[in-house]
């Protein structure tokens, strides 16, 4: 037998210790190499986001809190989670000891229930701003989205220290050596975990944004109706306006189905979610990437972000008064 395939122990010291299979040098360091740069991709991305609304008075809106507060959760993704599961897929063993296996599973929880939270939030957002205008000014208020994002923070806190109370509570509970961080969400909490982070998000999602979707395209048939009798250059203008609510709508629902679905796979088969599963690290790095896509999807489609990372790395933001510059 090859000696990268040989199990080694996790511990040499330890006979209680669990056995590792040695990846060879070549795969450890590339493993690694794609591990730093997916996780420092998604801190530096969703870092610009924070930066730019924190910077530019222009961008101290409702809406844009919302989109700060998005990037904060998917920053500490990239950079908290990321390289602890990228560390237990790599060495295939628990080192960080039973207090991180208690607690990581938790802030990885917490996180991920948080991010889907905001887009929520956000979806719901931006279908009062199309669907309701008129009453959008009082609805959508800065103290009103910031009681809404602590609301998402702290259930998604406590939430999840139900689903995952006996878990905390022992953590080795499913271990059967020293060395193996094992988490178990049972199928009945597992299926309510189903329904509401992810059923029941992408649901809302869904309808708001179709209904978006449909009053978008309502506005520009007005529109297209009105431009018949003044300007006749303005159908393919519109045309254009149409592809791109088809485009944006698409983007955000499918990559947010190709990025969960796949994580909730046992809870549909079945069976108890388990860290031990053969595919569970590559359905949890699917869902982890939604956290790296997510300023791209969310921020990149606005004109002021492109703006904004333009000055901050030609370092104009140096500049007296460059808070008050116009990025809108």
């Amino acid at each position: 037998m090859d000696g990268t395939d040989s199990p080694h122990l996790c511990f040499p010291n330890l006979n209680s210790s669990c056995r590792r299979l040695l990846r060879p040098p070549s795969e450890t360091t590339l493993l690694y190499t794609l591990l730093v740069f997916v996780s420092l991709l998604t801190v530096t991305l969703n870092s610009l986001v924070i930066f730019s609304i924190s910077h530019f008075r222009q961008l101290h809106t409702p809406t844009n809190t919302l989109l700060q507060s998005l990037a904060v959760s998917d920053l500490l993704l990239g950079l908290l989670v990321m390289p602890i599961e990228g560390l237990r897929y790599i060495e295939t063993c628990w080192l960080l000891g039973r207090l991180m296996c208690a607690l990581s599973p938790y802030l990885f929880y917490c996180l991920i229930s948080s991010s889907l939270g905001h887009m929520v939030l956000i979806s719901i957002i931006r279908y009062v701003t199309i669907c309701d205008p008129l009453l959008h000014s009082s609805k959508i208020t800065m103290t009103n989205v910031k009681i809404c994002i602590f609301v998402c923070w702290t259930s998604s806190v406590l939430y999840n220290g139900l689903i995952l109370m006996e878990h905390m509570g022992n953590p080795d509970r499913f271990s059967s050596c020293y060395g193996e961080c094992v988490v178990v969400v049972s199928y009945i909490p597992g299926t309510v975990d189903l329904v509401v982070t992810f059923v029941a998000p992408c649901t809302v999602m869904a309808v708001l944004y179709m209904r978006v979707f449909l009053a978008a395209l309502s506005q520009v048939r007005v529109i297209q109706s009105q431009a018949v009798s003044t300007n006749a250059k303005a159908a393919p203008t519109t045309r254009k306006t149409q592809r791109k609510a088809a485009r944006t709508l698409g983007i955000l629902i499918v990559v947010y189905l190709m990025c969960y679905c796949p994580y909730y796979y046992p809870v549909v088969a079945g069976e108890d979610t388990s860290t031990s599963l053969s595919y569970y690290s590559l359905v949890t790095w699917i869902m982890l990437l939604n956290s790296c896509l997510n300023p791209l999807i969310y921020a990149l489609f606005y004109s002021w972000f492109r703006k904004a990372i333009k000055l901050v790395f030609t370092l104009r933001i140096l500049q007296a008064h460059s808070q008050e510059v116009l990025v809108m």
